[in-house]
């Protein structure tokens, strides 16, 4: 699959939605609960075997070889992969200080 930027998709294995912040420059494999991703309205199609914590609305998840990220707008028990990676989480930059 090669989203684009701005297009929302769907986990077939969860409640999982995301939304493309940065598209990458090749096909990519991304999966959530090891199901693929979907276009919205995406249906459940498959129960998800993960356990631990799985995608967290409001974070954004990058994969730095691809340079895809992703917005999570809707939280859900499947972890975001492309391929056999994880996406990382996105560490917050900090504000400089108000002295």
């Amino acid at each position: 699959m090669k989203p684009s930027t701005g297009t929302r998709l769907g986990s077939t294995a969860c409640a999982t939605e995301v939304i493309v912040v940065r598209a990458p420059s090749d096909d990519v494999d991304l999966t959530c609960g090891h199901a693929p991703m979907a276009p919205l309205p995406a249906e459940t199609t498959t129960a998800i075997g993960e356990d631990g914590p799985g995608s967290e609305v409001g974070k954004r998840y990058v994969h730095p070889d691809s340079g895809m990220e992703l917005l999570c707008t809707k939280a859900g028990a499947g972890r975001l992969r492309i391929g056999e990676a994880e996406l990382d989480l996105k560490a917050a930059k900090r504000l400089p200080s108000s002295d």
